[in-house]
């Protein structure tokens, strides 16, 4: 049986262009938000759209063994690691990859966990698909696939049945990043969409997409787009300059 949208209804998706952003910001965001949506009675929901300066996240099927550095790497490449309270198993994250948080009340929306996971995916795979990336879903595995490679990996999370965390999209990442951490199941390559293409893939261009997929796939008529957010400071952040080759 085909998975059908959510219907349209009065919600607004508030969308938040956050540039690049510290990992540990977004958490706090995310938790501020958790509270607002879950104290509403209404259908509106949330998603950030950002990039990260390099760092590990953990999830709740991550383990030291899923890290292809040890410590010493680790920190020769200043490279921290953070367990989060996800789905999803060990992800590198940084510039050209994009994070896509999306919050919203699952129950009020009427989703279970499963059909909020496919809905996801589907909607990240529509707008892959709309610039022209060959990817598909696995049954078997989630995410979003390629003969190249995973390009999208699923790691949300669920408190006061709001939906928190997401998934990670590998726009532009370098391939370096995708070499740190064994996030696929039998050693499957990780790739980007850069990596499929000729022409370069524009960042704003994929945001578009994915914002108009998944407004659609939830039933967001309406969005409210912002740059920032009010409760985020700004920072500088030295990116760490690595060697191409895998560390032996």
């Amino acid at each position: 049986m085909p998975l059908l949208p959510v219907p349209s209804h009065e919600g607004v998706l508030a969308v938040h262009l956050l540039g690049l952003v510290q990992f540990e910001a977004t958490l706090g965001l995310q938790e501020q938000q958790i509270y607002e949506l879950s104290g509403r009675n209404d259908l509106n929901g949330t998603l950030f759209l950002c990039e990260h300066p390099p760092v590990i996240s953990m999830g709740r099927e991550a383990s030291r063994n899923h890290l292809l550095l040890d410590d010493e790497e680790l920190s020769h490449w200043e490279l921290p690691v953070r367990w989060v309270a996800r789905g999803g198993g060990a992800f590198c994250h940084a510039p050209g990859q994009l994070a896509i948080y999306l919050q919203l009340p699952l129950d009020r929306l009427k989703l279970g966990l499963t059909q909020y996971r496919e809905l996801f995916e589907t909607a990240v795979l529509a707008a892959c698909l709309e610039l022209k990336i060959p990817a598909k879903r696995h049954l078997q595995e989630t995410g979003i696939w390629t003969r190249g490679g995973q390009l999208g990996y699923f790691g949300a999370g669920v408190k006061s049945w709001v939906s928190c965390q997401g998934m990670f999209l590998n726009v532009s990442i370098e391939p370096k990043w995708l070499q740190v951490t064994q996030t696929n199941p039998e050693g499957t390559a990780s790739t980007s969409m850069q990596s499929l293409r000729l022409d370069p893939v524009r960042m704003p261009q994929v945001r578009e997409s994915l914002i108009r997929h998944i407004a659609g796939h939830f039933g967001y008529a309406v969005t409210d787009l912002s740059t920032g957010h009010p409760l985020l400071r700004r920072t500088r952040q030295r990116i760490p300059r690595i060697g191409s080759s895998h560390p032996t």
